[in-house]
């Protein structure tokens, strides 16, 4: 059985959430969305910042703190923005790091985002 967390996050039109507690683990994805649901503007640290906020808020909401976190997948459009999207992520996390992953994508869900997380944490039971 899942349990949906609820969040302060814009609530989407798709057929989503943004989180969901099953068989003792958090699944997310979180993108640069503001509180009223807009790709934030300022181009890749701006967006990686945003992601990295709403996760971490997602996070807080299932009662729980980025150390639970267990696999993060990271999604950017360009090369060159993975090490930029490396400093923010960096500010959200300390050792021992999540296992974690990143890759090149041609393009995400909405034309105007940089950057997307998909991520995985422990919850304790």
């Amino acid at each position: 059985m899942k349990k949906v967390v609820k969040t302060d996050l814009f609530a989407s039109k798709a057929p989503l959430e943004w989180a969901v507690i099953a068989n003792g683990q958090l699944s997310t994805a979180q993108i640069p969305i503001d509180t009223e649901g807009k790709v934030v503007d300022g181009g890749i640290e701006a967006q990686a910042r945003q992601t990295m906020e709403n996760f971490k808020h997602t996070i807080e909401a299932a009662e729980l703190t980025m150390a639970d976190v267990t696999q993060v997948l990271i999604y950017v459009t360009a090369r060159d923005q993975l090490p930029v999207f490396n400093a923010v992520y960096a500010e959200y996390f300390e050792a021992p790091y999540p296992n974690r992953a990143a890759m090149i994508v041609a393009g995400l869900a909405r034309e105007e985002m940089l950057c997307e997380v998909v991520a995985y944490a422990a919850v304790p039971q």
